[in-house]
């Protein structure tokens, strides 16, 4: 996974406060690969939709990865007859390296991406933008299996995006309902932060960057869209959804051994309501309880099955020994990373240190309840033994949430208060005679290491990060545009 520097921590979101008519609020971004026929009338339609209900200046942008045909020159021939419309060519594919690398250059405070068949209704895409625009939200995705959408596509495309979806909820924990559709936004600042942590530059990079934010506690907007379905896209399925897959465990392994730096995409406190102190509620009582129950009841399962496998070479108190040590060590690290969320592996050993002692009193009184039930019958039945191994595991569990809690995962937060400060990367000013992009700073694809990132603004002249205008707010000074007023620079 990506560990490159960051601009920092996020700063509280705020509305994008009216301003400048001239600056773009809103990029659009069209991924293209070989789409001669597609392009010109995507982006002519669009155009029309932002132009006629769109109240703020927007930008649309095509990015060219890579395509063989004549893609580039209608790219071309758009940017030139179209003022609101930039090209951008990259000269590898990938759907991912394209929004990445056109993103992390933009300077308009909210980006969004779409496909170029538009398979979704353009009446989603204010409200897409909106919670981004007022500060609601961090990003904003367009849903095709919520309850209100409405959809037209055939049975095969209907599975495979309902069991991707189901494949991220049970390995990922992803609570976001649709994971594939191209109809996305992100607020420049989080893209910021974000971007440099996403290291897929395929179809799986929306996945990858909506887990990341989701763990991370960010705010994710859900629209429900109509969309239908395209029957000539050229979309390899199979392909696809391998490589889908093979995301899916990257991202999985780094998340569980936490090497991914989320803290980066930590907020100042009051911004999440879950960080305020309030009187009476323990910090994160309920989450852990709800956390240990669950890891508990697995964790059980785990011994019962084991304790079972060993009962057929060895004797009981063996048996019991055995699967207990083996499930206590998956016990504490589920629990280290799951329940009281610590990640890394700073202290990993001296927990499953503490782990064992209370692994030890658990083997005392399960150890104990099997001598009890050996001395009172000569023979127990098998399901006997199971029944009291229950009975006793329910007994050591409620100790062992109370000693994890209080000695091996204590919180720590009162004894050692850190203020977050909310740096915040500045924003190039863009001049009054275009709307140009600018170099984003500090990021790792602006640099000839990167092989997918430009070395350059691809659209301005590089600045001088002393030149730069603070965003003191994460925004920009924006105006609304109404039907009847014109931009003087605009030749529309």
């Amino acid at each position: 996974m990506r560990t490159e520097p960051s601009p920092g921590n996020l700063p509280a979101r705020e509305h994008l406060p009216a301003g400048n008519a001239g600056t773009p609020v809103l990029d659009v971004v069209i991924p293209v690969y070989n789409e001669e026929k597609d392009l010109q009338p995507c982006v002519l339609r669009l155009h029309e939709h932002l132009a006629r209900t769109f109240p703020y200046a927007f930008r649309i942008t095509i990015a060219d990865n890579a395509s063989t045909d004549t893609t580039p020159l209608v790219a071309a021939r758009l940017e030139a007859e179209i003022p609101e419309v930039r090209a951008f060519r990259l000269e590898q594919k990938g759907r991912g390296r394209a929004l990445r690398t056109v993103w992390s250059a933009s300077d308009a405070p909210v980006l969004a991406y779409m496909d170029v068949d538009l398979s979704t209704d353009l009446n989603a895409l204010l409200p897409l933008v909106a919670p981004l625009i007022s500060g609601h939200s961090d990003l904003a995705i367009g849903s095709r299996l919520a309850r209100s959408s409405r959809v037209v596509r055939g049975a095969k495309r209907e599975f495979i995006s309902r069991t991707y979806n189901l494949i991220l909820r049970g390995s990922l924990q992803a609570r976001f309902s649709d994971a594939q559709c191209g109809f996305k936004a992100i607020r420049r600042d989080v893209a910021q932060v974000l971007l440099p942590l996403v290291e897929d530059t395929g179809w799986f990079f929306d996945t990858e960057m909506l887990v990341l934010a989701e763990r991370a506690g960010l705010r994710i907007h859900e629209v429900p869209v109509d969309w239908v379905d395209d029957p000539d896209s050229t979309v390899h399925i199979v392909k696809t959804a391998t490589d889908d897959l093979k995301g899916v465990w990257r991202v999985g392994r780094a998340l569980a051994t936490g090497s991914l730096a989320l803290d980066r995409l930590a907020r100042p406190f009051g911004d999440d309501p879950r960080d305020r102190e309030i009187s009476g509620v323990p910090k994160g009582l309920a989450r852990q309880l709800v956390g240990f129950c669950v890891v508990g009841a697995l964790s059980t399962l785990f011994y019962l099955l084991l304790y079972s496998g060993f009962r057929t070479f060895s004797e009981s108190q063996v048996a019991n020994a055995l699967a207990l040590l083996v499930s206590a060590v998956a016990n504490t690290a589920a629990n280290r990373r799951l329940t009281f969320g610590v990640r890394g592996r700073s202290g990993a050993v001296k927990h499953q240190a503490q782990g064992l002692v209370v692994f030890g009193i658990g083997l005392a009184l399960t150890s104990g309840s099997l001598a009890a039930l050996n001395a009172a019958t000569a023979d127990p039945a098998h399901s006997t033994e199971l029944a009291v191994l229950i009975a006793a595991n329910l007994a050591a569990t409620v100790l062992r949430f109370l000693l994890f809690r209080a000695w091996v995962f204590p919180d720590r937060r009162d004894e050692s208060p850190s203020t977050v400060v909310a740096s915040h990367t500045p924003a190039v000013p863009v001049g009054p005679a275009s709307p140009v992009y600018a170099t984003a700073p500090q990021s790792p694809y602006s640099t000839t290491s990167d092989p997918y990132g430009p070395t350059s603004a691809p659209y301005g002249t590089t600045h001088s990060p002393h030149d730069h205008q603070t965003w003191g707010d994460a925004t920009m000074q924006l105006q609304p545009v109404r039907p009847n007023d014109h931009d003087p620079r605009d030749a529309r």
